[in-house]
């Protein structure tokens, strides 16, 4: 059968990532490139170039490397190239991502200490500070911005004054929150942001992104601990050989991305990007406390990325059925993803809009099974 239009998606992707996209990312993925072309070269630096505007208006002093795999390969390779064999990274924690941060660490042999904060509780600079007076020997501090687990937000900005009042280098995973929430990478003083393309810039999955303090990342030359996530090696190449990844590149992926961050420019920016998704969030919240769900998270904590909500008080409510019932309404969901309560999640973000929220919100009202 040949393929004269694109079908319409059966369902929004309510999720943190892989999210629903638009007609214009698919159409994009429609094209074969050539890795070697100056054409789709040039299109890659003009992608990095966008990426380090996005992180702020003072910029001069950043870099971007494109990695290829799924946001967490981009996470490996910054903590296997930027910690030397004689550094120590402390990883603040709250959730699966914090501590994917920590188990990377530990399988690379890097020195490492957790600090967790439980599944619902806020990062917390003051027990960094604590750490950072009594052990010297920290070079790296790491920390998620939004941690997806619950929706939660952590205060990057306030992280990032301790770990440079003890001269550290600050690394922050902005994996589900870049592009949807305004960053200055500089005015934070974060030395590595981490990302992806399936995220807030509304491309699809298959390569990460690490906005790099030039200086810093000129330091990491000869110390990865692996050969195709090394962070430095991958931006040398695209820095002298004009935007050429070193290994083969997700070209189709690639192209989708520079569509979405030209969709995103026609939106008005991160920041109409984030007016957008907090009217999402908004709109989704106040639509469930009205048919009787409640949030986990308090809302000075809740991040406008992904929503967390209990499941009903009632013996009969199973997600699984839940799920299949939104499914065939058209709107897939997320199971929740913690240990203390029975909870659920609905991303806020993707090509949805607040009338998105509004049905999904009647959706639900339709099928209260239980």
């Amino acid at each position: 059968m040949k393929l004269t239009q694109l079908p319409e998606n059966p369902y929004l992707l309510l999720t943190p990532g892989p999210l629903s996209t638009s007609k214009g990312v698919k159409a994009a993925m429609l094209r074969d490139w050539c890795t070697w072309d100056n054409e789709y070269n040039g299109l890659v630096q003009d992608i990095r170039r966008k990426l380090v505007s996005l992180g702020g208006s003072n910029h001069d002093d950043y870099t971007t490397v494109l990695m290829q795999g799924s946001g967490t390969f981009s996470v490996e390779a910054v903590i296997g190239s930027v910690v030397p064999e004689d550094g120590k990274l402390v990883v603040l924690t709250n959730g699966a991502y914090g501590n994917r941060i920590a188990q990377i660490a530990k399988v690379l042999k890097v020195g490492t200490v957790v600090i967790d904060f439980g599944e619902i509780g806020q990062a917390e600079p003051e027990k960094l500070r604590q750490v950072l007076a009594s052990d010297p020997e920290v070079t790296h501090v790491a920390v998620v911005h939004c941690e997806t687990t619950t929706g939660m937000l952590n205060p990057i900005a306030e992280v990032g004054k301790v770990v440079k009042e003890y001269g550290k280098v600050f690394i922050v995973d902005a994996m589900s929150s870049f592009g949807g929430i305004a960053i200055d990478v500089a005015d934070l003083q974060i030395d590595y942001l981490i990302s992806s393309a399936n995220k807030c810039i509304q491309g699809v999955p298959g390569f990460g992104f690490i906005l790099a303090k030039t200086e810093e990342l000129k330091k990491c030359k000869g110390q990865a601990r692996s050969l195709s996530l090394d962070l430095y090696d991958q931006w040398e190449t695209m820095e002298k050989h004009n935007g050429k990844w070193r290994y083969t590149s997700p070209t189709h992926v690639v192209r989708a991305f520079y569509q979405a961050m030209l969709e995103l420019e026609e939106e008005g920016g991160i920041e109409k990007r984030q007016v957008r998704y907090r009217e999402n969030q908004r709109t989704l919240v106040e639509g469930m406390e009205a048919i009787g769900f409640r949030t986990l998270l308090p809302t000075e904590l809740q991040s406008p990325i992904i929503t967390s909500f209990y499941f009903p008080d009632s013996p009969q409510f199973t997600f699984a059925a839940f799920y299949e019932r939104l499914k065939k309404e058209g709107y897939v969901l997320y199971p929740g993803k913690i240990s203390l309560a029975d909870t659920f999640r609905i991303g806020n973000i993707g090509e949805v809009y607040p009338h998105d929220m509004k049905n999904l919100v009647q959706a639900i009202e339709n099928n209260m099974f239980w």
